[in-house]
């Protein structure tokens, strides 16, 4: 009979390791990285025509990419060998991300790449398929709806108090809600920030706001709810 005493760590881990590491097959490692190039292709797809902010970033995209293959890699690499996930999951928990995530939607994207990565390298394939496919289609319908009621931020330039104040009241007859958000004061100069909601998509009362005695300049942005005053 063997002592416990007898048994090193070294022997521990020499015990069966190579044989650990091949237990997932040359074939099944590369089904899973195909797999995982082709549903980040529909992940970055979908994130583009979706895409609502202010500057698009191809390299966001693909990041999307990547990261579900590099995903299903690490996963598929856990689940091989006991003592290489400990190292893994040492290794990982020293990684910070800087990069501040400024769209919403955005961490429903990485959130997506990740978790086909893993569901891939477990090897539930449909779960995969069919999942991705039913959330970019709920993405894509919800994502892309447009509406009068979305916030909009009118930015005024008048004269005096009296242009100003004809400016607001025709903002309120033209506009389903109207809130001042932010005034300017300067001499000789007001600028206000007003959120506004349409009545419908017509948007020729911009026009006509610019035309008005004593208003020097309205213009007319979308707002994504990210406002500093």
């Amino acid at each position: 009979m063997i002592s416990m005493a007898s048994i090193s760590f070294s022997d521990i881990f020499k015990s069966n390791f190579l044989d650990n590491v091949t237990s997932v097959s040359i074939l099944d490692m590369f089904i899973a990285i195909v797999l995982a190039f082709g549903i980040g292709m529909f992940i970055f797809l979908v994130y583009k025509k979706t895409y609502s902010g202010v500057m698009y970033s191809s390299s966001f995209g693909t990041t999307l990419i990547a990261l579900t293959m590099i995903t299903t890699v690490v996963i598929l690499a856990v689940t091989s060998n006991v003592v290489l996930s400990l190292g893994m999951v040492g290794a990982l928990s020293i990684v910070r991300f800087r990069t501040a995530i400024k769209e919403p939607l955005d961490i429903a994207f990485l959130f997506w790449s990740i978790a086909v990565g893993i569901v891939l390298a477990a090897g539930m394939i449909p779960l995969a398929v069919i999942g991705s496919v039913i959330i970019g289609v709920i993405i894509l319908i919800f994502a892309n709806r447009k509406s009068s009621a979305n916030p909009y931020i009118v930015v005024i330039r008048c004269a005096d108090s009296a242009s100003e104040k004809q400016a607001v009241e025709y903002l309120k007859g033209k506009t389903k809600k109207c809130v001042v958000k932010s005034k300017t004061a300067r001499k000789g100069e007001i600028e206000l920030n007003m959120e506004i909601r349409l009545i419908d998509d017509n948007t020729d009362f911009i026009n006509e706001l610019s035309d008005m005695e004593g208003v020097e300049s309205a213009v007319l942005v979308s707002y994504n709810g990210d406002y500093m005053g």
